[in-house]
C-alpha cells in the first residue's frame, strides 16, 4: 500500500520503520528533516511536504501535541491541502476537541479520520508490539487494518466516532501514571522498613500484579531508569492536562489526577524536562526523605 508517514519522533521512526518492513511503499517527512536520513536509507521516500507525503492511500501522523497536528493537518502545504483523499491515520494523543475538528475537516474534504492512538513505549514500536485503540469510518478501518497488523500486537475497534478513541488513550494514561504513582509509593514505605525494591516488585508481579504495566514500570523504578526518557515528563504533563480538559468537560472530578499533575510539576522543576515520566518516583522518595 502507497503510505505516508509524519513524525518521525522515537515512535515515529520505529512505526514506520516496520511499516517499510512489512512491504509498504513508505513516504517520510518531518519537520526536522535529518530525521528521515535513516528511513531514507532503508528504502522511504523523502516528502518535501506533509501535502506530499498524503499524496497515497493512507496518511500516518505520530507528532507531541496539538500544536503539530494542527500546523501538519490544516497549515500550508498540509494534509487537507492535498489533491489526494488520504484516510488519515492520527497516532497521537490529542485532546478531545482537536479530535472533533479533525473528523469534521476530514469528512468536509472527502477523506477520513481514523484515531488509532498506541499504548506502548519506544522498546514496543520497534518489536511491532504496540496495543492500538482505533475509531472511524468501518470501511476506512478495514482498510488501515493490515498497517495495524504491522506495527502492534493487537487492535481495538472502539467505534466509528474518531474521538472516542482519543479517549480511550487518554484514560489509558491517567491509569498508567496512577500506576506509577502508586508503585513508587509502595516502594518508598517498603524501602523505608528495609524491604528492598526489586524484591517487592518480585512479589507484586509474581502474584497479584502481573500485568506489564507493573513489570515495565516496576523495572524502570527498581532500576532508576529515568534516562534517557521513553516518555518524558514533559509530554505527560502535556497529557494529563487533557485529561483535566476532557474531566472538566464532562463534569468528572478526578483527584488522583491533582496529585499526578502536582508530581509531573515538581519533577520537571527538580530535574530538568529530559526525564521520564517516571521520574516522579524520586519526589515521592524525597517526601519521604530518602
Amino acid at each position: 500500500m502507497k503510505i505516508g508517514f509524519i513524525g518521525l519522533g522515537n515512535m515515529g521512526s520505529a512505526i514506520a520503520r516496520n511499516l517499510i518492513k512489512a512491504g509498504h511503499e513508505v513516504t517520510v517527512w518531518n519537520r526536522s528533516p535529518g530525521k528521515a536520513d535513516a528511513l531514507v536509507g532503508e528504502g522511504a521516500k523523502r516528502a518535501a511536504t506533509p501535502a506530499e507525503a498524503a499524496s497515497g492511500a493512507v496518511v500516518h501522523t505520530m507528532l507531541a501535541d496539538d500544536k503539530a497536528v494542527e500546523a501538519v493537518t490544516f497549515g500550508p502545504d498540509g494534509i487537507l491541502s492535498a489533491s489526494a483523499k488520504a484516510i488519515h491515520v492520527s497516532h497521537s494523543t490529542i485532546g478531545l476537541p482537536l479530535a472533533e475538528r479533525l473528523a469534521k475537516a476530514h469528512a468536509e474534504h472527502g477523506s477520513a479520520l481514523i484515531a488509532a492512538p498506541v499504548f506502548g513505549r519506544p522498546a514496543a514500536a520497534e518489536a511491532a508490539k504496540l496495543f492500538i485503540a482505533a475509531a472511524g469510518p468501518a470501511d476506512a478501518l478495514s482498510t488501515c487494518q493490515p498497517l495495524f497488523d504491522a506495527i502492534g500486537q493487537k487492535s481495538f475497534t472502539i467505534g466509528d466516532h474518531p474521538p472516542a478513541a482519543n479517549l480511550v488513550k487518554l484514560c489509558g494514561n491517567f491509569l498508567i501514571l496512577a500506576t506509577i504513582e502508586s508503585l513508587a509509593e509502595a516502594m518508598t514505605l517498603g524501602e523505608k522498613g528495609g524491604v528492598p525494591k526489586a524484591k517487592l516488585l518480585e512479589v507484586l508481579t509474581g502474584s497479584l500484579f502481573g500485568a506489564p504495566v507493573y513489570q515495565t514500570y516496576g523495572d524502570i523504578l527498581v532500576k532508576e531508569a529515568f534516562h534517557p526518557a521513553g516518555f518524558a515528563a514533559p509530554l505527560g504533563l502535556k497529557d494529563m492536562n487533557l485529561v483535566s480538559q476532557a474531566a472538566t468537560d464532562a463534569r468528572v472530578p478526578m483527584p488522583v489526577l491533582a496529585v499526578l499533575r502536582d508530581h509531573l510539576l515538581s519533577t520537571i522543576a527538580r530535574e530538568g524536562e529530559d526525564i521520564d515520566w517516571s521520574g516522579i518516583a524520586r519526589i515521592i522518595a524525597a517526601d519521604a526523605g530518602l
